[in-house]
């Protein structure tokens, strides 16, 4: 007895809560779903389709590609971006 009748007025008392509670936020969305017509425009799907995709890929060159590895978890990622680029700086040098 000294638990059940608290924990009805509990399980009541909540669902009341969750009730008022929800229809606030049903409110408020009624509210504030009104949306400007100039971001109603920006916010268009974009027209990509498929094709359009795949005429992006024909005409890169897939051929000449490099393998680019991350840096690991224990290095620093400024530093190994630092070495790719003196490397890449150096290598482009001696190509000239």
């Amino acid at each position: 007895m000294t638990f059940g009748v608290p924990l009805l007025l509990y399980l009541i008392g909540g669902s009341f809560g969750l009730r008022e509670f929800a229809q606030i936020r049903y409110d408020v969305h009624k509210l504030h779903g009104k949306v400007d017509p100039a971001l109603k425009e920006k916010l268009k799907p974009n027209t990509v389709t498929l094709e359009s995709e795949y005429e992006k890929l024909e005409k890169s060159n897939l051929d000449n590609w490099e393998n680019i590895r991350g840096p690991s978890l224990w290095e620093d990622s400024r530093t190994v971006q630092k070495q790719r680029r003196e490397a890449l700086r150096l290598k482009t040098e001696s190509q000239d």
